[in-house]
């Protein structure tokens, strides 16, 4: 079959690089894709959002196979884009309905569908310009930490954690009265601060059936020690140490089960990624987001570690065989260190010439491009996060040595990357 992947980014490189090695795919194309990409298909020049010219696509190049790996799409309803059209209604779209993607789309009705749906969380209210007065309130009264999240899509920027009341009230005003993240922060949620450590988990569904994929934790702060700026992801690992058995089933009862019921329960259309966002308190898991496709650059540790034909599990969320599917998983461990522009996330440069990239991968390390673009055979920068160097080791430690010999060889002017993903495990 012919296949489409929607997105540029190194979810998509290591989509690609996933499918390509599938007998069941026959021809890939990339939509914008990116200098790695072009490697495993034909990159098409036009934005994931861009619907018109994905149904021209989808005819024109005989697809069969929609895959798409960003949460903007999906918000906006590619899937039943494609589903309303009696000329492209036989694609397969591995993704989520719109109705269904809201669970990323607006923090406030993915934190109802949490309580209706009894999956433990953090306590919460929801407040925009018809109750701002009850916010401040609230606010006021809350013990601190205290977390405020724009409704909406914000490009992972729309989360604020305020050590004081004062730094709370100042970011509440500036989300709904000055539109801080514009449409995004109409609407804001306010919710208690969780303690603990970070993980994600990430399933595969039709709504109906699930398969859970390897887990992973990943790293956001730009600096070394967790300091700093968020980022988009600076690295990650998988598997993680203390995910053990009884951890698994709490996440599995408690989470995973309640979310796919609730899919039914609200006749949510859902064929697609799943990605649970975790706080683990005392061995306790409590969910602190739902995002509906998988993380970057969580994904490039994750897919490398799945032994199945990742056509063959797309192909099963149509056919309603996902239960006989047993995922199988490489018992080693990868680790992925993210190579950025300087200045990022902040300001930073583009059009940098990239060498050392030859060659790209081997049995033990695999270069992903998230930020690239290729002009005249030259790989050049194309974004704050550039690279994602994903290697296999025994342990956390030894994927990572494995991964810096790799960046060792490879440079830009301006890079920057964190040499300690997977602190806390070494």
């Amino acid at each position: 079959m012919n296949i489409l992947i929607l997105g540029s980014g190194g979810r998509e490189h290591a989509f690609a690089w996933k499918i390509k090695q599938s007998p069941l795919c026959n021809n890939l194309f990339i939509a914008p894709g990116n200098a790695g990409t072009a490697k495993c298909g034909t990159n098409l020049d036009f934005k994931a959002t861009d619907f018109l010219a994905i149904k021209n696509a989808l005819i024109e190049l005989e697809i069969s196979m929609l895959v798409v790996g960003p949460e903007d799409p999906l918000v906006k309803g590619i899937y039943d884009f494609v589903m309303a059209d009696e000329t492209i209604q036989h694609v397969q779209v591995v993704g989520p309905s719109a109705a269904a993607a809201q669970l990323e789309g607006s923090k406030a009705f993915a934190k109802a569908f949490m309580q209706t749906n009894n999956i433990p969380t953090a306590s919460y209210q929801e407040f925009d310009k018809s109750n701002y007065a009850h916010g401040v309130q609230y606010i006021n009264q809350h013990a601190l930490p205290i977390v405020l999240k724009a409704d909406g899509l914000a490009a992972g920027k729309g989360v604020l954690i305020c050590t004081t009341h004062e730094e709370a009230l100042t970011a509440f005003e500036d989300m709904i009265q000055h539109a801080k993240f514009g449409s995004a922060s109409e609407k804001v949620v306010i919710e208690s601060y969780l303690n603990g450590i970070e993980c994600s988990v990430f399933v595969l569904t039709d709504g109906k059936d699930y398969c859970l994929l390897p887990e992973a934790k990943d790293y956001k702060r730009i600096g070394e020690g967790d300091t700093g700026l968020n980022t988009g992801g600076m690295g990650a690992v998988s598997p993680i140490p203390f995910f053990d058995e009884t951890l698994k089933n709490k996440i599995i009862t408690r989470i995973i089960q309640p979310t796919i019921q609730g899919f039914q329960t609200a006749q949510m259309t859902y064929h697609g990624f799943v990605f649970i966002g975790l706080m683990i308190d005392n061995s306790e898991p409590y969910v602190i987001e739902y995002n509906c496709r998988m993380g970057d650059p969580e994904t490039e540790v994750v897919i490398p570690r799945i032994k199945n034909d990742l056509v063959d599990l797309f192909r099963a969320l149509k056919n309603g065989s996902l239960s006989n599917i047993q995922i199988e998983i490489d018992t080693r461990t990868a680790a992925t260190t993210i190579m950025v522009s300087g200045g990022y996330p902040g300001d930073y440069h583009i059009n940098k010439n990239i060498t050392g990239l030859t060659p790209q991968s081997s049995n033990d390390c695999i270069v992903f491009h998230s930020g690239t673009k290729l002009i005249d055979n030259q790989v050049l920068t194309n974004g704050g996060r550039v690279l994602a160097i994903t290697a296999f080791g025994n342990d956390i430690p030894n994927a990572i040595a494995n991964a810096q010999k790799t960046l060792s060889e490879i440079h830009f002017d301006d890079q920057y990357f964190r040499r300690d993903i997977g602190y806390e495990f070494m």
